[in-house]
């Protein structure tokens, strides 16, 4: 569910007129609604309630601050993958008790400032970094809370890229080599196992894979718990995925949660849940203007302001956003069937291609929908474009929570070195 909706023809995020908004703020931006967010955030805790539950937000989903802030006034914990987004869930009223540091790659800086901060867990994810752990935290006279990231060999995402639970992806500790390394950590100074860590994918469609990979880390927890360790928790992750377009049918939180209690029975663990898109996902838009049409022997290229620099998901993953006029198309207008793409130096800048949608004239307004998650967290400023803003809506007011950066304050933070200034 979400609150971007048609009122008199205009599309309106909540109670605002998305088109107004565009005219303040320019485009591209990003818009977010917050009676979107916390809807999705209660949805998740109503499924899970009577479980003993952390839903720790996946930060790298979609990190703004004020995102941030509205999550941690409904509950929510946070999942992080670096220091700077820890930062940032501590900043926005995240207690530390509730952030778990995942990640492939933590530095020593890392670890000491999770570890000083007090925070619930370090999902570990190799040898190398357990014991680097525990000479960090026993260098301080800290204890570090870790679960070790499994890979249960299980295929399950929306793409090959997000899949991240198969043998052969750079996540995780081999399934063969788990409680081995479960046996070295029980003898690590600084080291307290407290449980179990598994993250199959992302945009998961189907709760069999899940259930497959949680069956078989719910196995593991009661052999490490017969050979003496004290598992009180296990991290399933999250990649539950979200409708992008008519057809999309992926499993409600509620399917989810039901699952998890029966696989679960009788376990006594605290679950935690890492949700990022499913709370972020469609409680966003990308808003763009159309500049051009240009006309090719075999097609119709649309072109808009918007770059894969500010939504990267369509030229990585090849995903689909749905595109909507911020004026909606009478009945009987007429279609045309365009490649959709933007004005960056790349043939992969293109956001659809062969989309049949209502003709579209320049200067026009369109939504990018669906663009909640994984969007402004991965723009760049790639051809010196400035990042985009991002507005979070309440009600019938908005507010800039990531204001545009002008070309001057960009260059700012570069320098020509004196022996290549001239002279003469």
């Amino acid at each position: 569910m979400h609150h971007f909706d048609y009122r008199d023809g205009r599309l309106h995020c909540e109670d605002v007129d998305l088109a107004k908004l565009a005219d303040a703020v320019g485009t591209p931006c990003y818009v977010y609604s917050t009676a979107t967010l916390q809807r999705h955030a209660r949805v998740i805790a109503s499924a899970f309630e009577g479980q003993d539950c952390l839903i720790a937000y996946s930060v790298k989903a979609n990190s703004n601050l004020a995102v941030l802030a509205t999550l941690a006034a409904e509950g929510c914990g946070a999942d992080v993958v670096s220091s700077g987004e820890m930062q940032r869930a501590l900043r926005a009223g995240i207690p530390a008790s509730k952030i778990v540091f995942s990640g492939v790659g933590k530095t020593a800086r890392e670890m000491e400032l999770g570890l000083r901060e007090g925070i619930h867990q370090f999902n570990v994810e190799s040898a190398a970094e357990l014991r680097l752990l525990s000479y960090v935290a026993n260098g301080i006279g800290l204890e570090a809370p870790i679960a070790i990231r499994v890979n249960p060999d299980v295929a399950a995402g929306g793409h090959p890229n997000i899949s991240t639970g198969k043998k052969g992806d750079k996540f995780g500790v081999p399934w063969t080599e788990a409680e081995e390394l479960y046996a070295e950590a029980a003898t690590l100074p600084g080291i307290r196992v407290v449980g179990v860590d598994v993250h199959i994918g992302s945009q998961i469609g189907d709760l069999v894979p899940m259930r497959a990979a949680f069956e078989k880390v719910v196995g593991l927890a009661q052999r490490l718990r017969a050979a003496g360790h004290d598992i009180a928790r296990i991290d399933v992750g999250g990649g539950l995925g979200i409708p992008y377009k008519q057809g999309d049918e992926p499993p409600p939180p509620s399917a989810y949660a039901a699952m998890i209690a029966e696989v679960s029975a009788g376990l006594g663990v605290q679950v935690i849940l890492e949700p990022g898109r499913v709370i972020a996902g469609n409680a966003g838009v990308m808003l763009t203007t159309a500049l051009y049409e240009k006309t090719a022997p075999d097609r119709s290229f649309l072109i808009v302001d918007a770059g894969m620099n500010d939504l990267m998901r369509p030229a990585l993953y090849g995903a689909h956003h749905d595109i909507q006029p911020l004026k909606q198309a009478a009945p009987d207008a007429p279609e045309k069937t365009y490649d959709v793409v933007g004005p960056i130096c790349e043939s992969t800048d293109k956001f659809a291609s062969g989309r049949d949608m209502p003709a579209v004239e320049p200067g026009e307004r369109l939504a990018f929908m669906s663009a909640g998650a994984y969007g402004a967290v991965l723009s760049s400023s790639y051809n010196t474009r400035p990042l985009v803003p991002e507005v979070l809506v309440n009600g019938d007011r908005f507010d800039i929570v990531r204001r545009r950066p002008d070309l001057e304050e960009m260059l700012q933070l570069e320098q020509v070195p004196d022996w290549l200034k001239r002279t003469d």
